[in-house]
């Protein structure tokens, strides 16, 4: 096995495009890079399980056939080049179909996570330009506010006026040429919650697709025997980007469950197709270790390695893991933003420290910074950047394309605190900002205030991610009620179904608790990091007590 400081050594990167890539920086395509590139060998791209039961199993042939008959139908619209076309759809062909088919034609493809309600899609449509939206007959009322030219409906109901995904495939020849574009030209288009106003939009050029490549390669070690499988939903990025993106851009298969998560269906599949090479959040490894009686020898004869990413893991999981299972769970580290950049890595050899993000991914370099924004030594701790000037896999332009108030000098800035231990690797701390973390998903609490602000009853409204063993946080609002109104548990439950109805079903808060008044500095700013204290404190409390 090469060590890292070899792999340090030996990275060249334009030796990585010219032998990772069948394009090159001034002519490349993603549908070439994930699916055309491997036709003819015969190979599997998708192996996908429905929600009642169905299994099929997709050539890299046969999405070809399907998305060139989509893109064409794209292009019957006059979509093109830089056009922005989403998917609103669960992890079925049809998802990945309408993926390959915006990228063929140029097209820039936006994820909808199908737990998004009206208001999340609307701003992140609006936002985007969204030409067109791919979606299906459960998901379809959810639009029936939202303002975008077209809409594509998989099943749609009898009554539906909307284009028919079959037909539309049926009414145009599979033959389609792949658009070329550059290293800068966008092919995803992401977001990602902050503290302050509403999700920010987050364009990913198609130099991603390289450094995808080198975190598939270095960190997970997905090799071509490997039964590969990513737990995360491909509506966010550890999902689109190593889900689906990384691993067809190696030619390898990916399995997509449609059924929603749980310990029993993760099983099934990773018994079922003898999985070997597992990523995802922590929150799921928890889920597999809180039900670890279900979890028999035989995993052992083929689980090699498992990669996770989204917070640092618990100790007791990575022990059960090592101990039980025989396999080593390796801590990775990587934001909307950024990609996967830090990691343990399975296929490079170098000290691992349990509960430590890792080292950089050869392509990269981060520095840790002071508050003065100076790099601090071995064992000092400040905010977790990317030192830009020395990472030529970094593709991250700003918000939007061009907000760049992450980037000072030539470090952008995670907003993460670490410390940099001994080894010169990174320990996680916490965020420097509120954004809250629960379940392996980013939740704004302005996103979930603002909507709070909605309800008539409402006077203010702060949210703060409170810690909680099974979901790392949950989403807790205090609010303050107008004089008129009283608490009650009917209100609490209100407010809940309110934000789960407008927002999103993951992030409407679990808890709320009514006060008189919020916690301000003297120019009126609610400090959340208050209440979050407040939060933590009663926490510990709870855990000294047990």
């Amino acid at each position: 096995m090469k060590t890292l400081e070899q792999a340090y050594q030996d990275f060249n990167y334009e030796q990585q495009i010219a032998e990772q890539l069948t394009g090159s920086a001034a002519q490349i395509n993603a549908y070439t890079e994930c699916c055309g590139r491997y036709l003819g060998q015969n190979k599997t791209a998708l192996i996908w399980e429905g929600k009642n039961g169905e299994s099929e199993s997709w050539s890299f042939e046969q999405l070809d056939e399907a998305s060139g008959q989509l893109a064409n139908y794209f292009k019957s619209l006059g979509l093109g080049k830089g056009d922005c076309i989403a998917g609103l759809l669960p992890r079925t062909p049809e998802l990945l179909i309408t993926i390959l088919a915006a990228w063929r034609i140029g097209a820039v493809y936006q994820p909808l996570f199908t737990a998004f309600e009206s208001k999340a899609i609307e701003h992140r449509v609006e936002t985007a330009h969204t030409k067109l939206i791919v979606t299906n007959a459960e998901q379809c009322p959810k639009l029936n506010s939202v303002k975008v030219p077209h809409i594509l409906t998989v099943n749609p109901a009898a009554a539906s006026a909307d284009a028919n995904f079959a037909q539309a495939l049926s009414n145009h020849p599979a033959e389609c040429e792949a658009a070329m574009l550059t290293f800068d030209d966008h092919f995803l288009m992401m977001f990602t919650s902050g503290t302050t106003g509403l999700a920010k939009s987050v364009p990913v050029p198609l130099k991603a697709v390289l450094a995808f490549k080198g975190y598939m390669t270095h960190a997970v070690d997905l090799r071509e025997e490997d039964s590969f499988w990513n737990l995360a939903d491909p509506g966010w990025a550890y999902g689109l980007y190593y889900g689906i993106t990384g691993p067809l851009s190696l030619g390898h298969s990916i399995i997509m469950d449609e059924r929603a998560f749980s310990v029993d269906h993760a099983l099934q599949i990773i018994q079922k197709y003898k999985v070997s090479n597992l990523t995802g959040s922590p929150t799921a490894f928890r889920m597999f270790f809180g039900f670890k009686e279900k979890f028999d020898a035989s995993i052992k004869a083929h689980l090699r390695v498992v990669s996770s990413a989204g917070e640092p893991l618990t100790p007791e999981v990575i022990h059960w893991f090592n101990h039980d299972l025989a396999v080593n769970i390796y801590d990775q580290y990587g934001q909307t933003e950024l990609g996967m950049v830090i990691a343990n890595h399975h296929a490079l050899q170098h000290y691992k420290k349990a509960g430590s993000a890792g080292y950089a991914i050869p392509g990269h370099r981060f520095a840790v910074l002071d508050k003065n924004h100076e790099e601090v030594e071995s064992g000092g701790i400040g905010t977790l950047a990317i030192d830009c000037s020395q990472s030529p896999l970094f593709w991250f332009n700003g918000y939007g394309g061009n907000n760049r108030k992450s980037f000072v000098g030539n470090y952008y800035l995670t907003g993460d605190t670490v410390r940099l231990n001994e080894q010169n690797g990174i320990d996680f701390i916490g965020r420097a900002d509120d954004v809250i973390t629960t379940s392996g998903y980013r939740v704004g609490p302005f996103d979930v205030e603002s909507t709070l602000l909605e309800c008539e009853e409402v006077l203010e409204s702060a949210v703060v991610g409170k810690p909680d063993p099974e979901r790392t946080e949950v989403v807790k609002a205090f609010v303050v009620l107008k004089a008129q109104y009283s608490s009650s548990l009917a209100l609490e439950l209100k407010l809940q179904e309110y934000v789960r109805s407008r927002l999103s079903k993951h992030a409407y808060p679990k808890e709320i608790e009514f006060v008189d008044v919020l916690p301000k500095t003297s120019s009126g700013k609610i400090q959340r990091n208050l209440l979050k204290q407040q939060e933590m404190a009663k926490a510990q409390g709870i855990q000294k007590a047990g």
